[in-house]
């Protein structure tokens, strides 16, 4: 373990976001994160490229133990990226919460590095991966909306199949 990192709050999978990267079609990554500690932990999910990718949940309270999985989503392109390499990076913050913290209580200073907060940071880099290069292994751009849905929030469930619906219809 390199010095100074401590054990995460958190942990995620994959840890690197793969896109299958297609001309006008979005393609998406489902991250699962899980709280490693016997506290509730609050997460914020923060991208270098904002406008280029939607992900829900981006903010979250996890209970000990607990899991949920988060789906990036990389909005359809009109060009090609120089040589499909991608500098785009997402930043996982994490910090501990009292119990019973819903998502709109948050103070606005939750994820300052600023504040007094212990805030844990996860880094993850994007990958584009041409759909010739893919096959059929891996998960990247599944439809399993049943895993998106699973451990994440009744409101959220709600919103991710009502987003699930929505991408579904815009595809076809």
């Amino acid at each position: 373990m390199p010095a100074g990192e401590d054990k995460q709050l958190i942990s995620v999978h994959p840890s690197d976001l793969k896109f299958i990267f297609e001309l006008e079609k979005q393609s998406f990554c489902d991250l699962k994160v899980v709280n490693n500690t016997e506290n509730h932990v609050a997460f914020k999910v923060k991208t270098t490229s904002p406008k280029k990718y939607f992900v829900r949940p981006n903010t979250s309270v996890l209970q000990p133990g607990d899991s949920c999985l988060i789906r990036v989503t990389l909005q359809a392109q009109r060009e090609y990226p120089p040589d499909m390499q991608c500098k785009d990076k997402f930043l996982l913050q994490s910090t501990i919460v009292p119990p019973n913290t819903d998502v709109d209580d948050f103070p606005a200073d939750t994820f300052n590095k600023e504040s007094s907060k212990d805030i844990r940071e996860c880094k993850l880099k994007v990958q584009y991966i041409s759909p010739s290069a893919q096959g059929n292994s891996g998960d990247e751009g599944s439809s399993d909306s049943n895993s998106l849905t699973r451990k994440c929030k009744p409101g959220i469930q709600f919103l991710s199949l009502h987003l699930l619906n929505f991408l579904s219809l815009s595809m076809n």
